[in-house]
């Protein structure tokens, strides 16, 4: 068992019978109460989204997810499928499962997914990931004071805010924990 505050996004942790993966945890000591940390959590058996807050010192049981490695091999509307490098036995996990990460998959990528006393949960992506900019609107000269973005889909669909140097063709390095942009690459 640890203490609440202990706990940061990505963990997982047990309360009563339900297994819950940490979105969010967010300290907070103010002058006359106890310390409290607020909590977002997604259930991994039933895929709901909940938020709580629990005093700084509670102790909660934490929970160890198996990995595996598996490579993403395509979405057929309903699931997306994944298949284990060491046996090529597939599975399939729903937008529910992966949340925000559909909007960082490609084709052929290699991923953590998750597994929770032998079933899939959801997927661990690497916390950047380099993606092609298939739109954005041409930059305009002199628009230069402080930082100015403009927005930009990449392949996939997924839009976010750019500088306004970004062009069409160019490969970008997105931080996949907020979905920011980081940098332009080679």
């Amino acid at each position: 068992m640890r203490i609440a505050q202990e706990f940061k996004a990505g963990s997982t942790i047990k309360i009563g019978n339900d297994v819950l993966l940490v979105l969010k945890s967010e300290f907070s000591k103010s002058g006359r109460n106890a310390a409290v940390v607020k909590f977002k959590f997604k259930n991994l058996i039933t895929g709901q989204i909940s938020e709580t807050v629990m005093k700084a010192a509670d102790k909660i049981d934490e929970v160890r997810l198996d990995r595996r490695v598996m490579q993403y091999l395509y979405n057929d509307g309903e699931q997306y499928h994944f298949m284990d490098q060491e046996n090529y036995e597939q599975i399939g996990l729903t937008d529910n499962d992966l949340g925000d990460s559909v909007n960082f998959l490609k084709e052929e990528m290699n991923i953590d997914v998750l597994l929770y006393e032998g079933r899939p949960v959801g997927v661990e992506l690497p916390n950047h990931v380099d993606r092609e900019v298939t739109y954005t609107e041409p930059g305009l000269r002199g628009d230069t004071t402080g930082n100015v973005t403009k927005p930009a889909t990449i392949e996939g669909g997924y839009e976010l805010q750019v500088p306004i140097f970004i062009n069409i063709g160019e490969s970008i390095k997105i931080d996949t924990r907020t979905g920011l942009y980081l940098e332009r690459t080679k």
